[in-house]
């Protein structure tokens, strides 16, 4: 059902008795409200339903649910999927909900669900302790977590979904729940990688470690030109890298005048990432090698603050630009690969573009399968594809940029994907059923549980049996 057919007296009553905000189209801060980060989605909500506080979450789902309605939610971050945002439905808007409480003693923290990973490291950090995140500090903590979670710690610490001790939610019947290994254990189990199907989560606790306030790291740039034997030798250190290192490379034109001379400036290059979660004193010599993979064209390694770290990568994705993202997990860093990884590197019609390799394992993969959701435990790497570009004009030959190189590199993997690089989810069913695998008919109980009518469908979508 649309907005507009929603009798007249019921919409009104929803509106006054919000304590937030409803944003209508005709308001004069409606543009603002439906834009998300990817400068690609342009969708035209019929109402915005900002919410303060868990009742109106419960007050927004029953207005969905009962007139029928296309229900989208949105946390406070990137949503690269463009899935936050709905044309002609209803909004249900978390962005407002960003309190973090840190309970120092017990080493956890308590969420809102619009909080970024900027508010969550603010808080804890003044502790000296930290959740695992992502790499980018305006990312939200809800999307991120629900999707599983790679960042910074997580050969260390884990996923971000490793780090949950509960959840609260709101699910589609608009009854709130406290979901944890003690309460609702299956859907906490659910909600742990299976991303946003099962309910509106509002707030999460999370288990926190002892990080910074300072940390060492690694951030090297090398020509392309030999991009084979660099990330050979990027293979050879994973082989045998501690689990306090996590690292990923990038790699493309990426023309910054803050970093690179002239002569650099538009080459291809391979950027090195890295993270030490441990002592500063050893973390020097533990990431030393990834600055000597071949001649560095630049390296800013050194000892960071932690926020700063969370930080450095901020400006590289600014609001409104086109943005298109996939991912596969990769069987490994074979010769073959990398040939073809180098040729996709070179094929990239922005110089803002990048392919990305993420180092997994360590406690990634010291989970047991069957403890969460979460899909992507056997994989020693991943593959993040980065379409980043400005002009509208460009948009098709850039999102064929990124799908060709997927579907050339899918011969080098299971076909599975990380759901929070989903593209634009645009192969739906198929996409997660080879992702879970056996896994997925478990989830697909649930959905039936607790969303049969699939009121939760703007999302990496489990569909209910029926």
């Amino acid at each position: 059902m649309s907005i507009t057919d929603i009798d007249d007296t019921a919409r009104e009553e929803f509106i006054e008795g919000f304590h937030g905000s409803v944003i209508r189209p005709d308001a004069d801060e409606y543009d603002d409200a439906r834009a998300v980060w990817n400068g690609m989605m342009d969708r035209q909500p019929g109402l915005i339903a900002r919410c303060a506080g868990v009742a109106d979450v419960v007050s927004a789902v029953t207005f969905g649910r009962e007139n029928d309605l296309l229900v989208s939610v949105r946390g406070g971050g990137h949503n690269v999927a463009g899935s936050a945002v709905c044309d002609d439905g209803l909004v249900i808007d978390l962005s407002e909900m960003t309190s973090v409480r840190v309970n120092p003693d017990a080493r956890t923290a308590w969420v809102e669900a619009g909080a970024t990973w900027a508010d969550v490291d603010h808080e804890t950090q003044a502790f000296g302790l930290a959740a695992p995140g992502g790499v980018v500090s305006d990312t939200g903590v809800a999307g991120l977590t629900l999707g599983g979670g790679i960042g910074h710690l997580r050969r260390k610490y884990g996923l971000s979904c490793d780090a949950l001790r509960s959840v609260e939610l709101v699910t589609a019947a608009g009854e709130f729940v406290t979901a944890s290994e003690d309460e609702h254990a299956e859907l906490f189990w659910g909600i742990r990688g299976g991303g946003g199907n099962f309910g509106v989560v509002t707030a999460f606790e999370f288990d926190l470690f002892p990080v910074g306030p300072d940390v060492a790291m690694c951030l090297v740039f090398y020509s392309a030109d030999e991009f084979e034997s660099t990330m050979g030798a990027y293979r050879e250190y994973c082989a045998s890298a501690p689990d306090e290192v996590s690292s990923l490379t990038f790699s493309g034109v990426m023309p910054d005048e803050e970093l690179f001379s002239d002569d650099a400036l538009d080459e291809q290059k391979i950027g090195v990432l890295g993270c030490y979660a441990g002592p500063l004193a050893e973390g020097a010599a533990a990431l030393e090698p990834l600055r000597t993979l071949a001649e560095p064209v630049a390296d800013f390694s050194g000892v960071l603050p932690y926020v700063e770290l969370q930080q450095l990568l901020d400006e590289d994705y600014p609001d409104g630009m086109r943005y298109y993202w996939k991912s596969l997990y990769l069987d490994g860093l074979s010769d073959s690969v990398l040939d073809r990884l180098a040729y996709w590197v070179d094929a990239a019609p922005s110089p803002l573009s990048t392919v990305d390799v993420w180092h997994l394992g360590g406690a990634i993969s010291d989970v047991d399968d069957d403890e969460n959701a979460f899909a992507g435990r056997h994989a020693p790497y991943l593959l993040g594809v980065e379409a980043n570009w400005e002009a509208p004009e460009a948009d098709d030959e850039n999102v064929a940029w990124a799908r060709d190189c997927l579907d050339d590199m899918r011969q080098f993997s299971d076909g599975s994907v990380y759901l929070n690089f989903p593209g634009f989810l645009e192969e739906g069913d198929d996409m997660m059923q080879t992702t879970f695998g056996p896994t997925y008919e478990r989830l697909v109980a649930l959905k039936d549980e607790y969303d049969p009518t699939n009121l939760f469908r703007m999302n990496q979508n489990v569909a209910p049996s029926s």
